[in-house]
C-alpha cells in the first residue's frame, strides 16, 4: 500500500547536514510516510550518509549524471508514491515532530486546499536566530480563498520553501518546476496552484529554514545576480497575465502594482538583495513596454514607480528631487490620493516632514 506522504530531499554538497534533516522526519508523530533521498550526484559522502539509516521508509536515489536542482526536484515528485508531497531541501529540518501529522489532518480535512505552510525559522551557525518575519500571515490557523491569497501573495513570496506539503495532483494537474525559473520556481507554483485550490496555513513556526554558503539561494545569487533579478520582475507580469485569462480584474491591478514595486525598489534603491543596481528608467521602460502594449496600464505603473523613487530621495533629503518625481507621478497617475498627499507634505516643509515621521513611527 502507498504511503500517505513522501517527503522528497533533494541533496547536493549537504551530507554533512542531512542526518538533522531525516531524523526530524523519522522522529514525527504521523509516521505513514516514505522519504526519498534526492542525491544529484553529489561529489561527498551523501551515498553513506543515506545508507546508515536503518529505516525501510529511506530510500537513497542518485542521478548519474548530475540533473540540476528543478530536474531533480521534479524528478523526485515524479516518483513520490504519497497522495501528499513535501520537498524539504537536506539543508533544512522539521522544529516539530507534529508538524506533519497537523498538515495531513488539514489536508485530509479540507480537499479543496491544495498545499498547507507555516512560518519559518532562521538558523544559522547550528542556532535558531529568529522566526522569519515574512513568512507569518497571521497568529492563528486558517484556510485562504486562493484568489485572496494571491492579492498579496503576488506582491511577494512569502512562503518558506521547506514549510510547504503539497497535494500530488496540483503537481500532476497544474505543473512541475519550470525548468527555465531556477530562482523562481517555487514563488511561481505556490502562486499558480493558489489559482486553482485553497490554501492552509497554521501559524506556529515549525519548520527551520538554515542560512548558510552552500543554501541554493546563495549558489544561485553568487553565480547569476542579474538572472534571480530578472525572474523576480518576471512574476507578477506572469501572474497578470493569468488573471487577464481568468477575469479576475482585481487581481489583474494588484498584479500590476507588484510590478511596479518589483522596478521601484531596482530603479530607488540602487540594490538588489546587497548586489549592485540591476535597472536604469531606460531598462524600466524597455521591460514595462515589452510586457504590456495598453498605455493606462504602463501609466499605472509608471505612476508608483515614480513616487517610489522620489520617497526615496524624501527620506534622503533631496527634497528638489523628490518633488521632481512626485510631479512626474502625478502627470501619470493624477487619481493617487496617496501621491497628491505626499507632494502636499512635501510642500509644507518641516510642518509636513514631521507629519511623515509620526506617520512611519506609528506604522512600524
Amino acid at each position: 500500500m502507498n504511503p500517505k506522504v513522501t517527503f522528497v530531499v533533494p541533496c547536493y554538497k549537504l551530507a554533512h547536514l542531512l542526518p538533522d534533516c531525516i531524523n526530524s522526519i523519522l522522529s514525527q508523530s504521523f509516521g505513514d510516510f516514505e522519504i526519498l533521498i534526492m542525491d544529484d550526484c553529489s561529489p561527498d559522502n551523501t551515498p553513506e550518509v543515506a545508507a546508515s539509516f536503518r529505516d525501510p521508509r529511506v530510500i537513497h536515489v542518485r542521478n548519474e549524471p548530475n540533473l540540476g536542482h528543478l530536474s531533480n526536484y521534479n524528478k523526485g515528485i515524479g516518483l513520490a508514491r504519497g497522495k501528499y508531497v513535501w520537498l524539504i531541501s537536506a539543508d533544512d529540518y522539521l522544529r516539530s515532530p507534529k508538524v506533519l501529522e497537523r498538515y495531513v489532518e488539514l489536508l485530509d480535512a479540507h480537499p479543496k486546499v491544495g498545499y498547507v505552510f507555516c512560518p519559518g525559522v532562521k538558523v544559522r551557525g547550528g542556532q535558531e536566530v529568529n522566526a522569519l518575519d515574512y513568512s507569518f500571515h497571521g497568529d492563528r490557523d486558517c484556510i485562504f480563498n486562493g484568489l485572496k491569497f494571491l492579492s498579496k501573495f503576488v506582491r511577494q513570496n512569502t512562503i518558506v520553501a521547506a514549510s510547504g506539503c503539497v497535494r500530488k495532483e496540483c503537481y500532476e494537474k497544474v505543473s512541475l518546476f519550470p525548468l527555465d525559473m531556477p530562482w523562481g520556481g517555487d514563488w511561481y507554483l505556490w502562486a499558480i496552484f493558489a489559482f486553482s485550490y485553497d490554501v492552509g496555513y497554521l501559524a506556529e513556526p515549525m519548520v527551520c529554514y538554515r542560512e548558510h554558503e552552500l543554501s541554493m539561494t546563495n549558489k544561485l545569487m553568487k553565480e547569476d545576480v542579474a538572472h534571480c533579478s530578472i525572474e523576480d520582475i518576471a512574476m507578477p507580469w506572469i501572474f497578470k497575465r493569468k488573471a487577464e485569462e481568468a477575469g479576475y480584474t482585481q487581481l489583474l491591478r494588484d498584479c500590476l502594482d507588484s510590478a511596479a514595486n518589483e522596478y521601484g525598489r531596482r530603479i530607488a534603491a540602487r540594490r538588489y538583495r546587497a548586489a549592485a543596481a540591476t535597472m536604469t528608467f531606460d531598462q524600466f521602460e524597455e521591460s514595462l513596454c515589452r510586457n504590456t502594449a495598453k498605455e493606462p496600464e504602463r501609466d499605472r505603473i509608471r505612476g508608483k514607480v515614480y513616487a517610489f523613487v522620489a520617497d526615496e530621495y524624501y527620506w534622503q533629503g533631496e527634497s528638489a528631487l523628490a518633488r521632481k518625481y512626485y510631479t512626474q507621478a502625478l502627470r501619470k497617475a493624477p487619481w493617487s490620493p496617496t501621491i497628491w498627499a505626499k507632494f502636499l507634505l512635501l510642500a509644507s516643509g518641516s510642518i509636513g516632514t514631521n507629519l511623515r515621521r509620526s506617520r512611519a513611527k506609528l506604522l512600524r
